[in-house]
């Protein structure tokens, strides 16, 4: 037993002595790029209290930094679930591809610190991705069974239902004019992304729309009208 904990204890102290010794190549640095993204993007979840560890600080995320890297190379975090194209939603946390390319040079030049005074402030904590309560009965399309609208809608929002995790939902519109808009693709779905997608702008669908979901038979989607 004991010789087992001093292969673990040694392993720790190898790896910390490696980090510490890593060249550092980058002008990027914790306290004054890689936190504010972290913070705009992150920390709802990555907090003390949070559903996942702590990113308060340099120390915390420090030895999560190579990890952190592939998370967001895969597009798995922050997780959103909404494929990136299709649609536009309010509160989308989804990274840009020049904060992606920042973490990444960051954690691939040394993942550097920086000096703490320029560390902004932590942000206080804020719910995110709220279930919303609907002022009336939602328009629920089920995958099988397309419908079309026999009067105008102005849906506000649009939520997942009964998608099996790991499977796809596409929901699509064809307007009567033939065109045809795609409202929300979810790939992979996990139970979490189950919250309302709520569109930045409110979306017109006239008065012979049909609208259609790609799904697994069980999978539904729920519109909700704008008030």
């Amino acid at each position: 037993m004991r010789s087992n904990i001093a292969a673990v204890l040694f392993g720790l102290i190898a790896t910390a002595d490696v980090q510490a010794h890593e060249p550092i190549t980058t002008k990027l640095t914790w306290t004054q790029e890689i936190s504010r993204i972290v913070y705009k993007r992150c920390v709802s979840c990555h907090r003390e209290g949070g559903t996942a560890m702590a990113f308060r600080d340099y120390d915390q995320i420090r030895p999560w930094a190579k990890a952190v890297r592939e998370e967001v190379l895969e597009r798995r975090m922050p997780p959103w679930g909404a494929a990136p194209g299709v649609g536009e939603f309010r509160d989308d946390p989804s990274l840009t591809r020049p904060e992606i390319e920042m973490i990444v040079s960051w954690v691939e030049g040394g993942a550097p610190k920086g000096d703490d005074i320029y560390i902004p402030r932590f942000p206080a904590a804020a719910p995110r991705h709220e279930a919303g309560k609907p002022t009336s009965a939602p328009l629920v399309v089920a995958s099988a069974a397309p419908v079309t609208l026999t009067k105008a809608l102005t849906a506000a929002a649009i939520r997942p239902l009964h998608l099996p995790v790991g499977a796809s939902m596409e929901v699509t519109a064809l307007y009567p004019d033939g065109s045809v808009e795609h409202l929300i693709w979810l790939r992979d779905f996990r139970a979490e992304w189950t919250w309302l997608y709520t569109f930045k702008e409110p979306l017109r669908l006239p008065k012979g729309t049909q609208i259609a979901v790609h799904a697994p038979a069980s999978a539904a989607a729920a519109i909700l009208a704008a008030k």
